[in-house]
């Protein structure tokens, strides 16, 4: 296979030394992908190349920049097969969240073309005579984007296309683990009419992220970071990005609870719960990780939500017959694993699924699961959810709110007016009220609270994320009164 090589300044181009690495298949072990493993000194090209790009790039009108936004959501769309074979081979997804990656992907695009005219001030009354004052917001400089593998055409548009909206130039930082499908949407932009330097990708070997990172986050030209990823990761880059007083964007890990209330529809919640929980074999930021239950409906709800989870089965996504693929690896299995035989040791019944192949984990339900068990509390990141039976409202409220975690969450009750309530009172930056708790659309601010991060992307408020809000003041032909 050919090594997929580094885009700098339009330019497909070997990092230092000809470095590469290689993601290998997570089932069969063949390798999927060879690419250029970046260094440090290929970073400062990149980042130079963008700082160089901006000063053009920056004063492009908004219409220019629409067009080519709106072309790529065109090209984008058109490279659909090609990232369906790339996900698969790279990640284990399958063609329908493959597609559905592309799908929405191509709408966050026409979203941030929209968004060109969207960059507004503001004339703020002045209390000097003949003064008249702006807000305005320009764009920032050049932007670090740090997007992962498992919703990887999704995650990767966001990261990038509202900073170039704005106006911004932008380095993207593929995954390690899809440095293929993150290549094919730089490309997309590129054939669009992007100019040269606007759009920098670098790949890297998993070993060489901490210093690479550290490098473009200390550039003088880099303005603004924003990463999706764990909430590990991403402590260490607001540190980073603290240190040399650069705002950063993170959204972080998740343990999203869905609060089923007792006088919720069971067949609407199970159908939710089932789609949230295990959409790409849980592998979401937002994936449905806790059952919230009321005790008085909790038996008929486990138990058609046992009987669902039995129905998803899971295979190769290669063959495209199966609802369900593979781990994004062997190693996630066996994490998800020890929760659970760490969860029914203590007491925790499976009452669907817990079964694994290697990187193939069936659609698994744990009933009875308490505060004592792992499961509990860390971030699963599988086809797995956990069953916490409750009694009364503010139990509900206080389980669901009992982790560090703080992005998605959902409540399904009948009585939309108790049910908005209970919403109110969840410590989550996304709540959907008889809603899965996975969804997104372009237009919307998204982020969390909490271990999950801060900042929003998402239509306007993706505007102040990624551009500085400066006042800027005109004096008529009033002369200033000075007292010397």
């Amino acid at each position: 296979m050919t090594s997929l090589g580094l885009l700098i300044d339009n330019q497909d181009v070997q990092a230092t030394g000809g470095a590469s690495f290689e993601r290998r298949n997570p089932l069969d072990g063949k390798v999927a992908t060879t690419a250029a493993a970046a260094s440090v000194e290929d970073g400062i090209r990149a980042a130079d190349a963008a700082a160089a790009a901006f000063v053009e790039w920056s004063r492009t009108s908004p219409g220019a920049r629409r067009k080519i936004l709106l072309a790529a959501a065109e090209k984008l769309e058109a490279k659909g097969p090609e990232i369906i074979a790339a996900m698969a081979a790279e990640t284990g997804a399958t063609a329908g969240w493959a597609g559905f990656n592309v799908m929405l992907s191509a709408d966050m695009l026409r979203e941030a073309a929209g968004l060109t005219t969207q960059i507004t001030g503001e004339i703020i009354p002045s209390n000097r005579p003949g003064s008249t004052a702006y807000g305005v917001r320009q764009a920032a400089g050049v932007v670090l984007s740090i997007a992962p593998w498992n919703a990887p055409v999704i995650l990767g548009i966001r990261a990038i296309a509202t900073p170039l909206a704005c106006g911004n130039t932008v380095i993207f930082k593929s995954s390690e683990i899809c440095p293929r499908t993150h290549r094919h949407i730089a490309d997309a932009l590129v054939e669009a009419g992007l100019p040269k330097g606007v759009l920098n990708v670098l790949s890297n070997a998993p070993a060489d992220a901490p210093q690479l990172v550290e490098a473009l986050i200390a550039h003088p030209g880099v303005r603004r970071i924003n990463f999706t990823g764990s909430t590990k990761v991403g402590r260490h880059i607001a540190e980073l990005s603290a240190r040399h007083l650069k705002p950063a964007l993170l959204e972080l890990g998740g343990k999203a609870p869905f609060v089923v209330l007792d006088d919720a529809d069971i067949d609407e919640a199970v159908a939710a719960a089932a789609f949230g929980a295990y959409m790409n074999q849980g592998q979401i930021c937002m994936s449905t990780e806790r059952i919230v239950v009321d005790a008085a409906i909790a038996d008929d709800f486990v138990s058609a939500l046992a009987a669902k989870a039995k129905t998803l089965k899971a295979g190769d996504p290669r063959d495209n017959n199966t609802p369900l693929g593979c781990l994004v690896d062997a190693s996630a299995a066996q994490r998800i694993d020890g929760l659970i035989k760490d969860a029914v040791a203590k007491g925790a019944k499976i009452v669907a699924g817990g079964g694994i192949d290697g990187a193939i984990m069936e659609a698994t339900v744990v009933d009875h699961v308490t505060a004592e068990m792992k499961i509990y509390h860390e971030e699963t990141f599988g086809p797995i959810v956990a069953v916490t039976r409750v009694t009364g409202i503010d139990e509900a409220i206080r389980v669901a709110n009992d982790t560090e975690y703080g992005l998605a969450a959902a409540v399904f009750g009948r009585d939309v007016t108790r049910a908005m309530a209970v919403a109110g009172r969840i410590q989550s930056g996304i709540c959907h009220v008889n809603g899965p708790t996975v969804h997104d659309e372009a237009q919307m601010p998204f982020g969390g609270v909490k271990a999950s991060g801060y900042g929003r992307f998402g239509g306007k408020a993706g505007i102040a994320e990624f551009t500085d809000l400066r006042w800027i003041t005109v004096q008529g032909a009033e002369h200033i009164h000075y007292p010397f």
